[in-house]
């Protein structure tokens, strides 16, 4: 069986243009900037994905259903990126959240290292992890991108109520 050929759509959201990488069927990217490798190809990412993101950016808290597959990462890594599908949508949890959610309480600091390379932001909302002290801590794709996804879904949330 052949593998998958990767391929990448552009999505113009509030937070600028979102490189989608897919695998397949598979999401298994999403990047603020543009594909390095000469290998992807431009491909029209699935209508029911990039309604979902339409709907993201709106301010609905449906979450996502695309299926994603993790081409890179260790099962480190891979354990604290599925562990941000427990985070809601419009509320934050800590480094120390996430490690002890994995069950390597004293792991606080790898689990923001893989934070860090999460392949797939938005969808897997590494956003949503601050600091203990409350501090918004980092972001890989800048603490600018970080803080607008926090208030549009803080916002998105206090109009629901």
């Amino acid at each position: 069986m052949s593998k998958p050929s990767i391929v990448y759509d552009m999505f113009s959201s509030p937070m600028g243009t979102l490189y989608l990488i897919f695998s397949g069927r598979s999401l298994a990217g999403i990047s603020f900037s543009k594909p390095g490798r000469t290998a992807y190809r431009k491909n029209s990412a699935p209508k029911t994905f990039t309604k979902e993101l339409l709907d993201y950016f709106q301010g609905a808290d449906k979450g996502f259903t695309q299926k994603i597959i993790f081409l890179e990462g260790t099962d480190f890594e891979k354990k604290v990126w599925s562990s941000l599908n427990d985070i809601p949508f419009g509320e934050t949890r800590t480094y120390k959240w996430v490690a002890d959610k994995i069950g390597n309480p004293a792991a606080s600091r790898a689990a923001g290292q893989a934070l860090s390379k999460n392949p797939i932001p938005i969808v897997l909302p590494c956003h949503r992890v601050i600091e203990s002290d409350g501090s918004i801590g980092g972001y890989s794709s800048g603490v600018n991108i970080k803080r607008k996804l926090l208030d549009l879904e803080y916002y998105s949330k206090m109009d629901k109520k």
